[in-house]
């Protein structure tokens, strides 16, 4: 009996014992690994290079995955083709979380930039005309933010209460006739030549040629924006303690040069959250 109660016992200490050096093993070759962030194309890219090469330096293997689009980065980072991303505010993550019934979380703040009315057929200081064509994002929050700057332009009105996630059916007044184009939010900077203006990031516009400076409005007037629509890093639960993802963040905030790159690229138009 005693022969024969201890062998099972033996069998499952064992069992245990190889389990755990098989899964030291693979946290070992995760550590090997280079660390995969996701990425949307963006100027902002320049400065997340310089904190890969500085990585580097420290021994730390970096790579960026660039995506086409906004949804693919959070659906690569829940099946774990990359181990983060680094491109979206926390509303918008939000939003993809409820609708995909995922559970990727903030892991700490980036650059906040701002968004912008911008145009190649307007100036700053010329009246928006009668019937104007606007392009929005398409995406939920970017359409919401989209249409409180609009409305903070004075150019239209929305229900009482419209917030962030406001939609085109929430405009109760538009005296100007703007008639409202929604695209693919990363693809803005191929629709400046088919509308009269756009409402987009800053680095979408730079892609089109346009300099920050000369939007027509912007919305980082209001100092609550700075946080909430700063741009996170983001991973799953079990990566969001990851050394070699906290390690790189800490690189990217702290270098100097990283932030003069930024400072660069957006002028004013930045500020530094973290």
């Amino acid at each position: 009996m005693a022969v024969s109660f201890f062998i099972p016992i033996f069998r499952r200490a064992l069992a245990a014992a190889l389990l755990g050096l098989s899964l030291a093993g693979a946290g070992a070759q995760a550590q090997d690994q280079p660390l995969r962030i996701g990425v949307i194309p963006s100027v902002a890219n320049e400065a997340t290079e310089q904190a890969i090469a500085e990585a580097r330096q420290q021994g730390l293997d970096v790579k960026l995955v660039e995506f086409s689009d906004w949804v693919l980065p959070n659906i690569a980072v829940a099946d774990g083709s990359v181990d983060a991303n680094f491109f979206q505010h926390e509303p918008f993550l939000q939003l993809f979380n409820q609708r995909r019934g995922t559970k990727l979380q903030p892991v700490a703040y980036g650059y906040s930039t701002t968004i912008g009315l911008f145009s190649k057929k307007l100036k700053k200081g010329d009246p928006i005309p009668q019937g104007a064509t606007i392009a929005v994002p398409n995406d939920p929050v970017n359409t919401g933010r989209a249409l409180l700057l609009l409305r903070a332009m004075g150019l239209i009105e929305l229900k009482p209460g419209a917030g962030h996630q406001a939609t085109l059916q929430d405009v109760t007044s538009n005296p100007k006739g703007i008639r409202f184009v929604q695209i693919e939010g990363s693809q803005s900077a191929r629709a400046f030549d088919d509308v009269t203006a756009s409402v987009t990031y800053t680095t979408f516009a730079k892609q089109a040629g346009l300099d920050e400076k000369d939007g027509l409005a912007f919305d980082n007037t209001d100092p609550d924006n700075v946080r909430r629509y700063a741009i996170r890093w983001v991973a799953t639960p079990e990566r969001a303690h990851d050394p070699r993802l906290l390690k790189f963040i800490s690189i990217y905030q702290q270098s100097p040069q990283v932030k003069a790159t930024l400072r660069r690229l957006y002028g004013d138009l930045i500020d530094f959250p973290w």
